[in-house]
């Protein structure tokens, strides 16, 4: 681990929809600038209700540094089953290195498996998979989850269960039957990412002639309709997934290549 850090400079924040504004999510901080932080400031406060919860690591020197979000598994925006269960959406420390391994994103895991306990959930549920967007499974084995199911390609759903009896909570990815001709490209606000590049790839598939259509999943019902394991983004052509998982215009353009 490089650097070091001063326990003294960071904090665990609770984001409310009183305060989400002032540290951001995910690295966006500009309100009026960045559109992605819009769409997740207003997704964030209708969710909130529901069960909806951020943890935020801030540090004092560093800013925003990590977060964990999770809510009630019956709003979970990825194609679950996993009603009764918390479900964690996302979890990550560290711009910076120096704020990795250091035991922080444990710490907020913790919080969350508390809360599910405390609300007499059967568990807590997660989805991953290795590469870019979404946590590998290493931090969840070690806090006891176990792998339920997998999901093409490479996406893995893992409980801990409070209760060995209960039921373990299922993937239910649809086919890409109903996206079979032309260009479909799908996003949700709860992902920022999602909204980044999406302009310029419908853009270029224009350019290439290609029958474009957008979809915005912004509930969870319609997310959890996704034909992709990732729900809150996907880009199929003629029914065939290009993409999981947000990527650039660029990136786009030598799929398309090819």
């Amino acid at each position: 681990m490089s650097g070091k850090t001063d326990s003294n400079d960071i904090s665990i924040i609770d984001l409310t929809p009183e305060n989400i504004a002032d540290y951001g999510v995910c690295g966006y901080s500009n309100v009026e600038k960045h559109l992605e932080l819009q769409r997740k400031i207003a997704w964030f406060k209708e969710y909130y209700p529901k069960g909806l919860r951020i943890k935020a690591l801030i540090s004092k020197k560093g800013g925003y540094q990590g977060m964990l979000e999770y809510l009630p598994g019956k709003y979970a925006h990825r194609p679950v089953a996993a009603e009764g269960y918390m479900f964690i959406h996302c979890i990550f420390v560290g711009f910076r290195a120096q704020y990795k391994g250091k035991g922080y994103a444990s710490a907020m895991l913790d919080t969350c498996i508390d809360e599910a306990k405390t609300q007499g959930m059967k568990g807590v549920a997660v989805v991953t998979r290795k590469g870019s967007f979404m946590a590998k499974k290493d931090i969840f084995v070690k806090k006891g989850f176990h792998v339920v199911e997998l999901a093409k390609p490479d996406f893995e759903l893992l409980a801990l269960k409070f209760d060995a009896e209960v039921p373990n909570p299922k993937f239910a990815v649809p086919s890409t039957e109903s996206y079979s001709k032309g260009l479909t490209v799908i996003r949700s606000p709860q992902c920022p990412y999602s909204v980044k590049n999406v302009d310029a790839i419908l853009e270029t598939a224009k350019e290439m002639g290609l029958s474009a259509k957008l979809l915005d999943f912004n509930t969870h019902e319609a997310a959890q309709r996704s034909p992709c394991a990732f729900g809150t983004f996907c880009i199929i052509n003629d029914g065939e997934i290009l993409s999981h998982h947000p990527i650039s215009n660029t990136r786009f353009k030598n799929i398309m290549k090819k």
